[in-house]
């Protein structure tokens, strides 16, 4: 059971090419337009532990209730997109979850023998990765529950509510 005040908001994949897996997902699952959010740059980032800013971009759309991100690694940096996916290969990475205190989910996973694999800011929004990958073969996105995030999340749902099915690909402003 997921903890109360928190809920599944996200299913992420490490794709090769964003584009390319946009076009294919929507043609796939019938969503769009996919948003795409390049070279982001990320406040306070740690790849276990350790300062790392790794280049990569996203692609968000809105499928039903969840909302679908495809990532793309444009260096070769350790990160938590290369711990389950090597360069060149895709696959599932990450369901993402919106909870009321992050630092107390962290610790949850913590107690329950994962760590966090990644770790920063979104502005002033903190969030964190944990690996859970031995457990159920993905990650855990750990979100906070505050407004900025809340209100991305539905810029992203209505892009979708007023898509008329046209072009797939939109960057995101």
């Amino acid at each position: 059971m997921i903890l109360p005040g928190s809920s599944v908001v996200q299913m992420a994949w490490v794709v090769n090419d964003l584009e390319e897996a946009a076009r294919r997902f929507s043609r796939i699952y019938g969503c769009g337009p996919f948003l795409m959010n390049r070279h982001i740059k990320l406040g306070d980032p740690r790849y276990r532990g350790n300062p790392m800013q790794t280049d990569f971009s996203t692609a968000l759309a809105q499928a039903g209730e969840v909302q679908l991100e495809l990532i793309v690694q444009h260096d070769d940096t350790p990160s938590v997109y290369r711990d389950l996916h090597a360069a060149g290969s895709e696959g599932f990475h990450h369901v993402a979850v919106i909870v009321p205190d992050v630092a107390q989910e962290v610790e949850r996973y913590r107690a329950l023998g994962f760590t966090a694999a990644f770790s920063g800011r979104f502005g002033t929004a903190e969030f964190a990765y944990i690996d859970t990958s031995p457990a159920i073969g993905h990650m855990i996105e750990i979100l906070p529950d505050v407004p900025m995030l809340r209100g991305f999340f539905g810029h992203v749902r209505r892009a979708a509510e007023e898509w008329d099915g046209g072009e797939v690909i939109r960057e995101l402003a």
